[in-house]
């Protein structure tokens, strides 16, 4: 009875844990979305600086030497480019899919600071649509399934030692 018990507890955790899948992962596309905008700003800013003198960008980059500031910012701005570029590309395969479509690009969600961001403003919901209920039953079935293993590989010294005693 108390495994039974338990199995439902571990099924009604994972069915509440990734229930909330859909809505937090539109609050990461959101992220993500103003993250892009934000870089590409940066990214046409410094372009442009760079081919009002008559450089592309890998030129631009070229000519930020010779003191330790400017080695500095050249390394910040080819980092900033490729984020842009990793950002952009997330972006475009997970912008206008649903939530299972977003569940099957999970690793397009992987960046760390857009996640922590979303996270902290995140605010858990009753998920009423489809999505969220499939994602529950989903998570149901995962959580009991796990718990009742993990339960029943726990049990497994004690079975034996009945069985051996008997």
């Amino acid at each position: 009875m108390i495994l039974r018990a338990l199995t439902l507890a571990g099924g009604l955790a994972g069915g509440a844990v990734t229930s909330q899948f859909p809505e937090y992962s539109q609050q990461y596309l959101q992220r993500l979305g103003g993250a892009v905008d934000a870089l590409g700003q940066v990214t046409a800013d410094f372009d442009a600086s760079a081919q009002a003198v008559g450089l592309s960008r890998d030129a631009a980059l070229a000519q930020m030497t010779g003191t330790v500031f400017m080695d500095r910012r050249r390394a910040d701005m080819t980092t900033t480019f490729q984020r842009y570029d990793a950002l952009s590309t997330a972006l475009t395969r997970l912008e206008g899919q649903g939530p299972f479509m977003r569940a099957y690009s999970l690793p397009q969600m992987r960046d760390a600071r857009i996640a922590k961001a979303a996270w902290d403003v995140y605010q858990p919901a009753v998920p009423l649509n489809f999505a969220g209920m499939v994602f529950a039953g989903v998570g149901f079935v995962l959580g009991a399934l796990g718990i009742g293993l993990l339960l029943r590989l726990l049990a497994l010294p004690f079975r034996r030692r009945r069985a051996t005693a008997t």
